[in-house]
């Protein structure tokens, strides 16, 4: 690749990354909406029925997002009626996440939103596991001190 082409817009990975996350949730909102989910609450929701009880600093860490961004997405789940927050008995200070049976049931629903995206985007499960693969690189939050300042 020659100068002129690196610094293309259209050669760059950020672009095509950004630009593709901003679809991919495009091409979420139509298949949740009718299970009354937002895509961010759509994955707190995939890591409660992985784990739950989590805390909120467990589930935000999960998410590679911080706490206090989290907070109303899940202020947001629990006035659905999908989730519930608590106090850790054995450590007040802990805010813990957990299902309602609302939550749990939902999982059901949910069991068919991975066959639309496929269907809607025209890969199969194999497809879709090699491009999440190839960017794995990308997706691991890199510790503080690995960032160039």
């Amino acid at each position: 690749m020659n100068d002129d082409e690196a610094l293309r817009l259209d050669s760059q990975l950020c672009f095509a990354i950004v630009t593709a996350a901003r679809n991919v949730v495009s091409i979420y909102r139509p298949v949740l909406e009718p299970l009354g989910l937002t895509h961010p609450q759509y994955l707190v929701m995939l890591a409660l029925w992985e784990r739950a009880p989590q805390s909120l600093s467990e589930l935000a860490a999960e998410l590679s997002v911080e706490p206090a961004t989290l907070s109303p997405t899940i202020k947001r789940l629990e006035s659905q009626g999908r989730v519930a927050r608590r106090r850790r008995a054995e450590d007040e200070r802990v805010l813990e996440i957990t299902l309602t049976e609302e939550g749990v049931r939902l999982r059901e629903q949910a069991l068919s939103v991975p066959r639309q995206i496929m269907a809607r985007v025209g890969l199969t499960a194999a497809d879709i596991a090699a491009l999440r693969d190839g960017l794995a690189p990308f997706a691991q939050r890199l510790p503080a001190d690995a960032v160039p300042g």
